[in-house]
């Protein structure tokens, strides 16, 4: 479900950016749909166009918010509620107690790390 909820997704983003890309230019900085009979402004008048363009972007944007919502829902149910505290350092073991192993989890960091110590330095290049 998830899959075909980003595949709809990306036909959205690409269809929005199609339509902004249709509109013209308030100032017309490119250069490009000016005033004149040809090219992409001919087929229907700017007014009609303007609206039918403004309706699509609309659309098509709203489209893309809630499909960007349950995205979001859907990838967040999945998951289980946790505690920042549930990942918080474990306290030093009363005297006489034996210091709880290390996990054998971690970040990368960590990892590469414990990595590191367990191999031998590596040797001079030899010339």
């Amino acid at each position: 479900m998830q899959t075909v909820l980003i595949i709809i997704h990306l036909v959205i983003v690409l269809a929005l950016i199609g339509v902004v890309l249709l509109q013209r230019s308030e100032g017309g900085g490119m250069g490009l749909g000016g005033g004149g009979g040809g090219g992409v402004s001919g087929f229907m008048t700017g007014r009609g166009q303007a609206n039918a363009l403004t309706r699509a972007t609309a659309i098509l944007a709203g489209l893309f918010f809630v499909t960007s919502i349950a995205l979001t829902v859907m990838a967040t149910s999945t998951r289980a509620p946790r505690s920042i505290l549930d990942r918080a350092a474990p306290t030093a073991p009363a005297p006489g107690q034996q210091a709880p192993a290390a996990p054998q989890g971690g970040n990368v960091l960590e990892q590469l790390q414990r990595l590191q110590g367990d191999q031998p330095a590596p040797a001079a290049p030899q010339q």
